[in-house]
Formats: structure tokens, sequence, C-alpha cells
């Protein structure tokens, strides 16, 4: 799986991103450790070029507006005719009722290719009610496997539902991934990151359950590596470490990988 990173780095895909502000910079210095090219763009003018031109489109609505929400279905619309891959962050959605609309409307009016959140705001796109605080997950009653299958066979893409143990599914093919480090959870936009990555590898591999695997995977051992090298600095060194882990990343990696294909 991790000759993607390789391919990756080879192909360098232009990755669309329309995220929130929070994130911005952060999204873009990790694409570009990685390997790839992130570029930004917000304007209705301007994104359905954009996103025609690009090896896939981010959505993100951590921050969203009406306008943005326009944009976002303007740009999914045209990367839906190019064939561009769709990554759909549903941030917070289940928080507020405009979140939950808005993302809804998006999937109504955008193929997507992939959606990648944490198991409330993914059951809360779907219709399904689990608990959320701001935007981080609370308690749900239910399998995230189950529930990743159920959403992935709802809206006929792939699913990557994050937490303690990922899951990626297409509503046949499920893995579980069991990479990654707490103190993900200390630094905003890891998982705004995380999105923009897996639309990075499902820009240069067209099996996006391998796509996002191989990106859940390495990106949850570089953090295991950021981790380890700043044990005794806190959550800023972490930050900054992650960034230098994800352009260490190799092919080698690989044993590293706590991947776990899930038979039925």
């Amino acid at each position: 799986m991790f000759e993607l990173v390789t391919k990756l780095r080879e192909k360098n895909p232009l990755v669309h991103n329309i995220t929130n502000v929070v994130v911005t910079n952060f999204t873009a210095n990790g694409l570009l450790s990685l390997g790839a090219s992130p570029v930004m763009a917000y304007a209705r003018e301007e994104v359905a070029d954009m996103a025609r031109i690009s090896g896939a489109l981010v959505l993100n609505i951590g921050t969203l507006s009406h306008d943005e929400v326009e944009a976002m279905i303007i740009a999914g619309k045209a990367a839906n005719e190019q064939g561009v891959p769709v990554v759909l962050d549903p941030v917070g959605a289940g928080a507020t009722a405009f979140r939950t609309e808005m993302s809804k409307k998006i999937l109504q009016e955008v193929m997507v290719s992939i959606i990648r959140g944490n198991a409330a705001e993914v059951a809360n796109v779907a219709g399904d009610n689990w608990a959320i605080k701001g935007v981080d997950a609370g308690s749900g009653n239910g399998s995230t496997l189950e529930l990743a299958e159920k959403v992935a066979n709802q809206f006929d893409c792939t699913v990557v539902i994050t937490g303690e143990r990922d899951v990626i599914s297409n509503g046949t093919k499920t893995n579980e991934v069991a990479n990654g480090h707490p103190l993900l959870t200390k630094v905003t936009g890891t998982g705004c990151l995380l999105s923009s990555i897996i639309g990075s590898f499902a820009a240069i591999e067209k099996d996006l359950v391998k796509a996002a695997t191989t990106a859940v995977s390495a990106y949850g051992i570089a953090a295991e590596k950021a981790a380890a090298t700043t044990a005794e600095k806190g959550p800023g060194s972490f930050q900054i470490e992650l960034l230098n882990q994800l352009s260490k990343i190799s092919e080698n990696d690989e044993e590293f990988a706590k991947i776990d294909p899930i038979n039925k």
C-alpha cells in the first residue's frame, strides 16, 4: 500500500481545498510536507475552474456560510464533470441544524467520493442522532463499522470514520486502522488536514478504500513518530514535528502500519 506515498510525491497532485479559516495554513503546510500541492480557492467566480484542473477537491464546512456552501457546490459539480474525486469533511454536523442541513445539501447536489469525519458527524449527515459537542464526537449507540458501511451504501461513496480505531469502508470492503496518537486531539486541524491528505491519495489512486486506508495509516504513523520525538515538549512541538514526520514517511514505514481488513 505504501508505494502510494512514492507515487504521490512523483505525481505531486494539486489538491483544491475549500476549507475553514482555523486550519488553512496548517492544511497547506501538511500537504506540502507530504508531497502534494495545495491550493485554497473560495471565490464563486473561480472555484469551478480550479476544481476542473485539480487532482482532488476537499470540502470542509468548519466555518461555513451560505456563500461558502454555494461555492462548494459550484466546485463540486465542476469536479464531478471532470471525474475529480470530491472529499467532504462535515465538521460539526449535528452540532447545529444549519451545519447538518448544509452537509446534506452538499451531498444532495454533489457526487461525493469520500466522507471523512468522526462518528457523530458521519451519523448526523446520514440522519442518525449521535451526540456531538461543538465539533467533537460524543457518545453514540452503535457500531462504527456498521455506521461506515451503512453511510457508504447510502451515498454510494467511501466513508472514513476517525476515532480510537479508524474505519474505512465502501459498503462492501472495510478496513480498520489502529495507527495514531492521542496528541492528535490536542491540536486544532489535525482531522481537517487528514481529510486533505486523503484527498491527495485519492488524486493518484482510483481504489478509494486503498487510497484512504494508506492515507489514514501513514498519517497515524507520522503522528506516532512526532509524539515520540516531542514526548517532553507538548502539543505545540508535536504540531510542528507532525509536519516534519509527514515529509519523512516512505514505503519503508509500511512495517508500522496497523491495518486490519474486516472479513464478513
